[in-house]
């Protein structure tokens, strides 16, 4: 049997005197994974636990390597994180912090830049400054520049809230090319609809702790959980 992708062990994080992740045990496959629950139930913590971004008060991260190295990882956030720089400059600025990508020459960092603008349709638009883009642009920007990395896992936070619905089509088109060319993806959302067309499988978080992971289709079939089941039919939001 393959080794998990990631396996979380009795994971704790504290802040301000609230404990918004009480000990998780959860492994997760590759593939793609829905993280579900009503606000405040830690779901966009859990995500920055499992990025790095926070370091856990107690328990264990573990990514399986691939091919004897760690996994490259990539993350996408609610609101987009640009700079005052033009669309396609945002996009090489993320290669050129990766370890793996920065040594390569400047005009072919341009290039899979420029590649990475127009396979989420944006490359007309690779010298509009990133920030005066819309909403949808600018949430696909950073799709293109995390796509640009390479990434064996893409973290995704929220990434279709607050768009209209023309915007979050395309934003979720581009989220199934990239899982569709073998990126396994995790991803926190509120869009039940969107969650129940693209994840294999959902975990449902409930005040810090995993109430279910199970198939997609049984969780919405028949969630196991009575927090599943009063989320599904919108008690709780």
């Amino acid at each position: 049997m393959a080794e998990p992708m990631l396996q979380l062990r009795d994971l704790v994080f504290e802040g301000r005197g609230h404990r918004a992740i009480d000990g998780v045990t959860l492994a997760l496959d590759a593939g793609r994974t829905a993280i579900l629950g009503a606000n405040g139930a830690g779901k966009s913590v859990l995500l920055r636990l499992m990025h790095g971004l926070l370091m856990p008060s107690s328990g264990e991260v573990q990514w399986t390597g691939i091919d004897g190295r760690a996994p490259r990882l990539a993350m996408v956030f609610q609101k987009p994180v640009l700079l005052r720089r033009s669309a396609l400059d945002n996009v090489i600025y993320g290669l050129q912090l990766s370890p793996a990508q920065r040594a390569e020459p400047a005009a072919r960092l341009r290039e899979r830049a420029l590649a990475a603008l127009a396979r989420v349709d944006l490359a007309h638009l690779a010298q509009r400054p990133g920030r005066v883009l819309s909403g949808g642009e600018q949430q696909r920007v950073a799709l293109a520049r995390a796509w640009a990395l390479e990434p064996d896992v893409l973290l995704l936070d929220e990434p279709t809230a607050s768009l209209d619905p023309a915007a979050m089509r395309a934003v979720e088109a581009v989220i199934l090319e990239i899982a569709a060319g073998g990126t396994s993806i995790v991803m926190t959302t509120h869009h039940r609809g969107l969650a129940r067309r693209f994840a294999d499988s959902v975990v449902f978080l409930d005040a810090g702790r995993v109430a279910e992971h199970t198939p997609v289709n049984e969780f919405f079939a028949q969630p196991r959980s009575g927090g599943g089941h009063a989320y599904l039919e919108g008690e709780i939001a």
